[in-house]
């Protein structure tokens, strides 16, 4: 079960983010060994799988997440896109490299209704030594829907 930090000191130290590989730093948030961040918990999603190019978030927008008009912000999507279409990424960096986004863009083709729950995967396209690419999408866990898709790319850089 995913824990999450509560403060910086519980985040990982920089020597101790580098002596992993991307893929192994993903996998301890996912089991707990490592804390997730915080913003998770804040916008009410949290990670639910990981693998090899492949993360996947499920999370349940509640009333805190709201514009004026009462309907889901895009930046919880973008966030939520984000996040997984980054983490795909971060598991392809390697022991001594980080990542971080670059550029994204997302696409919203319709509104989450409050209260559903919803996976967002993020897979990745490409992954070299300095960039990294992926896609990612928003679906209904019971409906199946497609509510909004995203791309980013992200920026690897060798850090040892």
């Amino acid at each position: 079960m995913p824990r999450l930090a509560q403060s910086i000191t519980d985040l990982p130290s920089q020597d101790e983010l580098l002596s992993m590989s991307g893929l192994d730093f993903m996998q301890g948030i996912l089991d707990g060994t490592v804390p997730g961040p915080p913003i998770g918990h804040t916008l009410g999603y949290a990670l639910h799988e990981v693998q090899d190019g492949l993360v996947t978030f499920r999370g349940t927008p509640e009333f805190d997440v709201t514009n004026p008009m009462g309907t889901v912000h895009g930046g919880w999507y973008g966030t939520l896109l984000d996040s997984a279409m980054a983490c795909a990424v971060m598991t392809k960096v390697p022991a001594g490299s980080v990542y971080t986004t670059l550029e994204y863009k997302i696409n919203l083709t319709r509104g989450i209704p409050l209260g559903m729950e919803i996976a967002c995967i993020g897979r990745v396209d490409h992954a070299g030594r300095s960039t990294g690419v992926a896609t990612g999408e928003i679906r209904g866990v019971d409906d199946g829907k497609l509510y909004a898709t995203g791309s980013t790319t992200c920026i690897i850089m060798k850090m040892r």
